[in-house]
């Protein structure tokens, strides 16, 4: 029996990648997200089924769900990866670009894996959350997006605990800097020259020395999917290339030796 995967916000980035892995890894795959063109294209390219759905709306994360199940004829895996950004400290953050955050980045999680969990129970499929390193520490003019990762963290364990005695696992995966449009577009407004001079300045405290590429973070994901990690739930996993194992208030000791 072919896996079925449900893959949120689908179209670029870590949840394009994904999408990729998993369909050469064998799965069937639906992608969702709200721009039409680039789901349909990464659809297109893997055989998949791609869903116009905007994550945050009750109707269309059920609709998402239930079109993927129609399709393929169950669902095996989840990956709630569908997120904004919003920059903002507490002073100067639009009330409604922090409601959106949390519309988009939570609540649309909330949403899908409530809409899915059905599925998946009868199959005793999994759950990956997309998180973000900014979900574990704290980044500047990064409120919304750093409590959202937090609060997308614990959405994720409080299902692995919820669901995990009916078979269900649920896991949690958190990026550092990945080579995505997204994280494109910040290293240019950073304004250092060039995109890798500001990749390297982004990244020069990270053990590892570079950004991920989306196919590693993907790589992951498949592995939390896959029956070699059949005992793996609950857990939080740090894909950073080491970044969170950094003490920054110790480097400079480091320099000076």
């Amino acid at each position: 029996m072919t896996r079925v995967a449900l893959v949120t916000g689908g179209g670029t980035g870590i949840g394009a990648a994904i999408a990729r892995r998993l369909a050469s890894d064998g799965y069937a795959v639906a992608v969702t997200g709200r721009r039409q063109g680039p789901i349909e294209e990464v659809a297109a390219e893997i055989g998949g089924l791609a869903v116009v759905a905007d994550a945050g709306i009750v109707a269309d994360a059920d609709r998402a769900v239930a079109e993927t199940v129609e399709r393929f004829g169950g669902l095996d895996a989840l990956v709630l990866n569908a997120g904004v950004g919003g920059e903002g400290s507490l002073l100067d953050l639009a009330p409604e670009t922090f409601e959106d955050v949390f519309r988009v980045n939570v609540t649309g999680a909330f949403l899908t894996a409530r809409a899915a969990i059905p599925h998946l129970v009868r199959r005793r499929g999994a759950i990956v959350g997309i998180s973000s390193v900014s979900g574990l520490r704290a980044a500047p003019a990064s409120l919304a997006y750093c409590s959202s990762k937090a609060a997308l963290t614990m959405l994720t364990r409080c299902i692995a605990l919820d669901h995990g005695p009916a078979g269900v696992r649920a896991n949690c995966v958190c990026p550092g800097w990945v080579r995505t449009p997204m994280a494109d577009g910040e290293m240019d407004a950073l304004g250092l020259g060039s995109r890798e001079d500001a990749y390297a300045r982004a990244t020069r405290d990270v053990p590892l020395r570079r950004a991920s590429e989306p196919e590693e973070i993907a790589g992951s994901v498949a592995w939390l999917l896959s029956d070699d990690a059949s005992y793996v739930n609950g857990a939080v996993i740090p894909v950073d290339g080491g970044l969170t194992i950094v003490d920054v208030g110790t480097l400079a000791f480091g320099e000076v030796a």
